[in-house]
């Protein structure tokens, strides 16, 4: 009888554990459409078993606690809030998506990867190559973008399109910086850059835009609506089917990570028409727009 008494206890304690075993820990940031569509297309794609905790459901998340009772074998950050959460997690691997801060935690945290919410300097080539604009204006923040325009300056450079960049170290900088660009450029590249591009100083690269009849380039669709002429935008349900593959990758060498940040694989080019249009009668750089190859009419 103490034999069963004792068993019994055993599985008592046990079977929580059990049950809440499973191998990836999904930190949302908040719920929003965004996260919907990259969870959708993690979903659809992984095998693992996973648990979903969205952060802005609770007044505090002990995830330490967490860790240490679920024991989940990787987690999945969403956002920067849920960046911030797992900064101090140091042995169970880490995959960030959708967070600007990314590559400066990167750099502090060994165990961390993931994926960019900047799209690769070659789709933005591609879109300035379409527009036929040569000599590109960028704004930016060299500790936190300075990377990035290394790689865009080399993809410019064989794409035959000139970078002219002014460097800001503050947001009441960006606006000086770019009047100082009027007259000197055939297009405006908004960079998620959170020193160069803020909620005050986005509607400064619209009116530059139109001041100068240039196309503003930027990196979501939420800008065609103010202005933007263009954006090159993350496909959000492949960035989960991409963060998907990571997990896989990271779960079958079942160690930390020395996977390296990723760029999104699969973005989509988006046009204002009527931005586009206005302009083409500008124009661009002495170059007529074709607005039957941007449009297909």
């Amino acid at each position: 009888m103490r034999i069963l008494i004792a068993l019994i206890l055993a599985l008592a304690t046990l079977l929580p554990c059990l049950a809440q075993a499973y191998d990836v820990l999904l930190l949302v940031s908040r719920r929003d459409q965004a996260s919907e569509e990259v969870l959708k297309g993690f979903r659809a794609g992984c095998s693992s078993s996973h648990r979903t905790l969205v952060l802005s459901d609770y007044a505090e998340v002990d995830l330490t606690r967490i860790l240490r009772e679920e024991n989940p074998r990787l987690i999945l950050t969403l956002g920067d809030a849920a960046l911030k959460a797992a900064r101090r997690v140091s042995r169970t691997p880490v995959v960030s998506l959708m967070a600007l801060g990314v590559r400066q935690q990167a750099a502090l945290q060994s165990n961390l990867t993931g994926i960019d919410m900047f799209a690769s300097p070659e789709s933005y080539m591609e879109l300035f190559k379409k527009l036929k604009v040569s000599r590109v204006g960028v704004v930016y923040d060299q500790a936190r973008s300075g990377w990035y325009l290394r790689k865009a300056r080399q993809a410019a450079e064989k794409a035959g399109i000139t970078l002219v960049t002014r460097e800001v170290d503050s947001s009441r900088d960006a606006l000086e910086k770019l009047a100082s660009l009027s007259g000197k450029v055939d297009a405006l590249w908004m960079l998620p850059d959170v020193t160069a591009v803020t909620r005050e100083t986005s509607e400064a690269y619209f009116r530059f835009g139109q001041s100068q009849s240039v196309p503003v380039v930027s990196f979501s669709a939420s800008y065609l609506g103010l202005g933007a002429g263009a954006v090159v935008e993350i496909d959000r349900k492949d960035l989960g089917r991409q963060a998907c593959d990571m997990v896989d990758d990271l779960l079958k060498k079942g160690r930390g990570s020395d996977m390296p940040l990723a760029f999104p694989r699969n973005t989509s080019t988006r046009m204002n028409p009527d931005v586009i249009r206005h302009l083409g009668s500008g124009i661009v750089s002495g170059h007529q727009i074709s607005l039957a190859a941007l449009f297909g009419e």
